[in-house]
């Protein structure tokens, strides 16, 4: 079957991230990350402008990378229903899009559940078109954005009077990829796909059994990614893999986050071991990488045909930095920070978490990385009694 005509996706604009606490996300962001906040909009301002969200929201930006921070006001509106059922989290995917009516048209056709109608605002710049559908993401939503001259980053937005020059000193360029958790991930497959035209890209099955045949513990997944054919956006989506489903880390992430839902989503920057260096001394708190994966580094980075880095493995041994890739000289550099109930110590906080990468022209998802993510995860829930 033919791949669906593209909806004309550009790139993802935004993560809409719901919180209890707007404060201490905001610390988190601006001190630790070097983000911008540039403005925001408070209940009266959005609902006068016929604003996309009625909460006391906050925007911040740190190059290609912006996150809409909403704190709940009202009790009907999206932020408190999202965080009625789960903790603080990424509730709304903003993308941008060439022509929102002919996006929307083409989800319509397409079996896709639109929250609402294609609705045009107006700045002191020009127009902004806008609409939501729901997804299978669990109770995330996606927004699809067309601007036209629209200089604000929402309606009923306002500039921040404080707005500091300069910032974004970690070099984050954009959004790389997203990925998201599931019981089964066949729906959100199928979704991505027959309903916004996704190809399949990638694909990975692993259990820990596979080096311990005869363990009796031990948990696995299945991971797919999807990639839009018109744009650099990606989705990698999880399910846990029988035997011990319950046990894997997939399941536990669905038992804090209240379902489905993002898992992480990951920002690249030009000079990773650079930015965590950076990161350490300020004070950041990433998963640990045992040393065995950098004692077998260079043999594993010749098997898989990378063959040598530009990077000093020890340095890389240092910072906690993961190295993956398929072709001579082309490679990845990756990174995970600690979920954020653990950096905030609040399990209300949630088991999202922020992933860093470098890509050195390898544009996939490198199968030792993605095994050493999960077995990271696994070992900080063991020692947190959650196996």
């Amino acid at each position: 079957m033919p791949t669906p005509e593209p909806i004309g996706i550009q790139r993802i604009e935004a993560l809409h991230y719901y919180v209890f606490e707007a404060e201490r996300m905001r610390r988190f962001l601006t001190k630790l990350l070097d983000f911008r906040e540039i403005g925001g909009s408070d209940p009266t301002s959005a609902r006068a402008a016929g604003g996309i969200t009625p909460d006391r929201t906050r925007v911040f930006e740190a190059g290609g990378v912006r996150i809409l921070v909403s704190e709940p006001t009202d009790p009907a509106g999206p932020a408190a229903r999202f965080l009625a059922r789960h903790p603080e989290g990424v509730g709304s995917l903003v993308f941008a899009v060439n022509d929102a009516a002919r996006t929307f048209g083409l989800l319509v056709e397409r079996g896709g559940t639109p929250l609402d109608d294609v609705a045009t605002f107006h700045d002191r710049g020009g127009a902004l078109s806008t609409f939501s559908i729901a997804t299978p993401f669990g109770d995330t939503s996606f927004r699809f954005v067309e601007r036209r001259g629209f200089a604000d980053p929402f309606p009923g937005f306002a500039p921040s009077r404080d707005v500091a020059p300069g910032g974004n000193r970690f070099g984050f360029t954009d959004v790389d990829h997203v990925t998201s958790n599931f019981a089964t991930m066949a729906p959100a497959a199928l979704w991505l796909q027959e309903v916004l035209g996704f190809e399949k890209f990638w694909e990975v099955t692993f259990h820990t059994r596979d080096v311990d045949p005869d363990g009796k513990e031990g948990s696995g997944l299945r991971s797919i990614v999807h990639k839009d054919p018109s744009s650099p956006v990606k989705f990698a989506d999880n399910e846990p893999l029988r035997p011990n489903y319950q046990k894997s880390q997939i399941s536990l992430f669905r038992d804090d986050h209240g379902g489905d839902g993002v898992q992480h989503a990951a920002f690249s920057t030009p000079d990773l071991v650079r930015t965590v260096a950076a990161l350490v001394e300020a004070g950041a708190q990433f998963l640990s990488t045992p040393g065995p994966y950098y004692d077998a580094m260079a043999g594993r980075l010749e098997r898989c045909g990378v063959g040598t880095i530009d990077e000093d493995i020890e340095t890389l041994r240092k910072l906690g930095i993961l190295v993956d890739g398929d072709k001579p000289g082309k490679y990845l550099l990756q990174i995970f920070f600690n979920d954020m109930a653990s950096i905030q110590g609040d399990r209300r906080a949630g088991p999202f978490f922020f992933e860093l990468i470098q890509r050195k022209g390898d544009q996939g998802f490198g199968y030792g990385n993605f095994r050493a993510l999960f077995e990271s995860i696994e070992r900080n829930q063991a020692a947190a009694g959650r196996t």
